[in-house]
């Protein structure tokens, strides 16, 4: 009697986990946003419907990471390749959305976006700046922190493509590479000689 009740039991379970795999796990959609193709850069994110200014549209999610744990995930990537989904919260930590996120990842940059991103206690939000239309696409500016480090060819590889009249050409900040420090070189006194 009880073999045959150990074997009910096994086969309940295996029941069970035969079910737990054969559903996906769904994330309620965003009732602010949809992710469709973008003619800015690859996927974006649409107003599913009018959004005041002042929402709070989306959180941006992925697993939460340290600054050398997102150096060392990406070390060996193209240096050409400007797709990230690693968005700097504060000085220790990186969200890293190619883990673990959700559809905000999808919202491209935009110099004059609709969109701002707010930190609030280590979290990263996406609000309206102004009323968004149905259909509309999101962005915001990514404001891109220039690095010493960075290749001479950084600005064609972080190039814009916003097609906003106020388009600085990229997403980095400042929009310009900044002239190296010239430090004036003193003149020489010049001493005149009296007849």
């Amino acid at each position: 009697m009880a073999k045959a009740k150990k074997k009910a039991v096994v086969k309940a379970t295996a029941k069970l986990k035969v079910k737990a795999r054969a559903k996906p796990v769904v994330h309620p959609a965003n009732k602010w946003l949809l992710v469709r193709r973008s003619k800015v850069h690859g996927n974006g994110c649409f107003a599913r419907r009018d959004i005041p200014k002042g929402t709070r549209i989306i959180e941006y999610l992925g697993q939460r990471i340290s600054h050398k744990e997102a150096d060392r995930r990406y070390e060996g990537e193209d240096v050409n390749n400007n797709h990230t989904f690693l968005f700097i919260v504060d000085r220790s930590t990186v969200i890293d959305a190619s883990m673990d996120g959700n559809e905000a990842r999808w919202i491209n940059h935009h110099c004059t976006g609709n969109c701002e991103s707010e930190t609030e206690k280590g979290r990263v939000f996406i609000d309206a700046t102004r009323d968004i239309r149905k259909g509309e696409e999101l962005g915001y500016d990514y404001q891109i922190g220039r690095d010493r480090e960075d290749p001479p060819n950084i600005d064609q590889i972080y190039a814009c493509r916003c097609d906003s009249p106020k388009c600085r050409g990229t997403m980095l900040w400042p929009a310009k590479r900044p002239k190296p420090r010239v430090t004036a070189r003193k003149k020489p006194k010049v001493t005149r000689k009296r007849a």
